[in-house]
C-alpha cells in the first residue's frame, strides 16, 4: 500500500471536513489511537539506547521561548488576543505522536525521533502551566492544579505506551518483536486520528465562528507562515547534526489534538482554529514529501 500513502492524509482531511458532525461524536477515540500509534513505534526501537541530543535541545529552546515571544509580538502588533493565543499554543504545541511514522518513512533515524517524542511532550507539560498562569481564561488557577491537569492529559498517551513498550522489551521480548511487525499500521491509525480531530475543530468553527471572520483569516495566514518557518528552521538545525529530515519533522509536526485541547481548556476556544489550519498545512506538506520520496525511490529502483 506504499504507493497510495501519499494520498491518505489529503483524503483524511477531506473526510474530516465533509463529515465533521460524525467526527465530533467519535473524537473520544483519539487518545486510544495515539496510545496505539506510540506503542507500535516504541516497540520498534530499543528504548534503552535512547539519547537526548543537542539538536533536541535547540528545538526545545525554540519551542519554549518563541511561543512566548510570538504571543507578545502578535499582541503588540495586532492587539488581537485570539491571534496571539493561537500563535502561542501553535508554537508551544508538542510534537506529534505520529512524527516517528512519517520521519521514518522519509528516512530519518527512528531512535532520534522517538527520543524527542517523549521529551518534547513532557516539556509542554511543564512549560504550558507556567504560561497559562498569566495568559488565557484560567489565570486564577493555581500552578500545581494547572500542571496536573495538562500532565494528566499528556502522560497517559505519552508516558504509558513508553513504559509498556519498555516492559515488553525487558520481560517479554518475543511479544514486543511480534508487535513491532505492525509498526507501519500506525500511519493509517494516525490518518484516522487526524480525520477525527480536524473534523471536531471544523464543527466548532461552523457552530461558533460567525462574527469572527477576521480573526479566523488571521489565524489561517499565521499558521501557514509559522508552519513554513518550523519546517525550514527544523531542517536547517537538523542538517547541522546529521539528520535534516528528523530536524524538520520534530519542529514542524505538531500534535494538533493536544493543542486543540489546551486552547479549549486554557485559552479562547477560537484560538484552536490555528491548530486546525496548521494540521492542514503540515499534512499537505507531509503528503508532498512522501510522494516525492516514493517517486524518487521508485526511479532509483527502475
Amino acid at each position: 500500500m506504499s504507493h497510495i500513502r501519499s494520498f491518505i492524509l489529503p483524503i483524511a482531511i477531506s473526510l474530516g471536513i465533509l463529515f465533521h458532525q460524525w467526527c465530533q461524536a467519535g473524537a473520544f477515540l483519539v487518545p486510544y489511537l495515539i496510545f496505539t500509534i506510540l506503542l507500535l513505534n516504541f516497540v520498534a526501537v530499543d528504548l534503552r539506547k535512547l539519547r537526548f541530543s543537542r539538536m533536541h535541545l535547540w528545538i526545545v529552546l525554540f519551542q519554549a521561548l518563541a511561543s512566548l515571544g510570538g504571543y507578545a509580538l502578535a499582541l503588540a502588533l495586532s492587539g488581537d488576543g485570539i491571534l496571539a493565543e493561537g500563535i502561542l499554543v501553535g508554537i508551544l504545541c508538542p510534537v506529534a505522536s505520529s512524527v516517528v511514522v512519517v520521519a521514518a518513512m522519509l528516512g530519518a533515524d527512528r531512535a532520534t525521533t522517538t527520543s524527542y517524542t517523549i521529551t518534547g511532550n513532557l516539556l509542554v507539560a511543564v512549560v504550558a502551566p507556567l504560561y497559562f498562569s498569566f495568559i488565557g481564561s484560567n489565570q486564577d488557577m493555581p500552578f500545581l492544579q494547572s500542571f496536573m491537569l495538562i500532565f494528566g492529559k499528556i502522560s497517559p498517551v505519552i508516558a504509558l505506551p513508553f513504559f509498556v513498550a519498555l516492559a515488553l522489551q525487558l520481560f517479554a521480548p518475543r511479544m514486543g518483536a511480534a508487535l513491532s511487525r505492525y509498526k507501519d499500521w500506525s500511519f493509517y491509525l494516525w490518518a484516522l486520528a487526524l480525520l477525527l480531530t480536524l473534523g471536531q475543530t471544523i464543527h466548532f468553527i461552523i457552530e461558533h465562528g460567525q462574527g469572527n471572520g477576521r480573526s479566523i483569516l488571521a489565524l489561517g495566514i499565521a499558521s501557514a507562515a509559522i508552519c513554513t518557518l518550523h519546517f525550514a528552521l527544523g531542517k536547517w538545525i537538523g542538517s547541522r547534526y546529521g539528520d535534516r529530515i528528523a530536524g524538520g519533522q520534530l519542529m514542524g509536526q505538531k500534535n494538533s489534538a493536544i493543542g486543540i485541547w489546551m486552547s479549549n481548556t486554557y485559552l479562547s476556544p477560537l484560538a484552536s482554529v490555528f491548530l486546525a489550519f496548521y494540521s492542514v498545512w503540515q499534512n499537505l506538506f507531509n503528503s508532498w514529501q512522501l510522494w516525492r520520496h516514493d517517486h524518487y525511490a521508485s526511479r532509483r529502483v527502475s
